[in-house]
């Protein structure tokens, strides 16, 4: 009789538990809070707006999957305490910041210098030539080598995670919702934006004007990244 009274009292201690995990207000202050972050514009977005114009709304989506495994790295890292390690040393803040940085222009002077393609035909031909592991992997590293990112997660996640609370249910729920809500606004939002522009892509010069307009989109994330603190 003791016995299945505190089975009960333990079943409904585990109730209580998951209930508070999964406690209506603060899913929706998280599911808030990232719908925010998503739509703020930054590398990600402006990647996921490049591709949709090169390669075509459906074929971005390989490049936000790649995003949002560099999204879950980063909570990994941040959940396994790393995140403070990266945060809190100079030197290896700083490495990342410039890799980071490096990578982003990189991409945005490969946009100013890419040359046109025409006839029309001929431009969805070449932008079908790029794999969508190539996509994927671009978008993994955009998103990755972002050390605000890991700073940010920081300061974010323990608003949403109970430490009197198991840990796993909880991080695998901020995951979920975190990546969910992201692939939903860049593909749904900022990819979906670019789709009446691509007509623009049909001619060289509307070509040459785009690929300078997000050339210097790069360019100019990666210089806040640089000197922005």
């Amino acid at each position: 009789m003791v016995r299945s009274a505190a089975a009960r009292s333990g079943s409904s201690a585990g109730a209580a538990d998951y209930t508070v995990l999964v406690a209506p207000a603060l899913w929706i202050s998280l599911l808030t809070a990232s719908a925010v972050i998503s739509l703020t514009p930054g590398a990600g977005a402006i990647n996921t707006m490049s591709n949709a114009l090169a390669l075509g709304w459906r074929r971005s989506f390989w490049g936000v999957i790649g995003q949002q495994l560099a999204l879950l790295l980063h909570i990994a890292i941040v959940a396994a305490g790393v995140g403070v390690l990266v945060a809190s040393t100079p030197v290896v803040f700083n490495a990342v910041r410039y890799l980071g940085a490096a990578y982003l222009a990189y991409l945005g002077v490969r946009l100013l210098l890419a040359k046109p393609s025409a006839p029309a035909e001929d431009a969805t031909a070449s932008a079908e030539a790029e794999g969508r592991w190539s996509i994927m992997r671009r978008g993994f590293w955009v998103n990755l080598l972002n050390p605000k990112a890991i700073v940010f997660f920081l300061a974010f996640i323990p608003q949403f995670i109970r430490a009197d609370q198991p840990l796993v249910p909880q991080y695998l729920v901020l995951a979920a919702t975190v990546v969910g809500v992201d692939m939903l606004v860049m593909w749904g939002f900022f990819a979906a934006a670019a789709k009446p522009f691509r007509r623009y892509t049909e001619s060289a010069r509307g070509q040459r004007v785009l690929n300078s307009v997000f050339g210097a989109l790069f360019i100019g994330v990666a210089l806040l990244l640089l000197f922005v603190h």
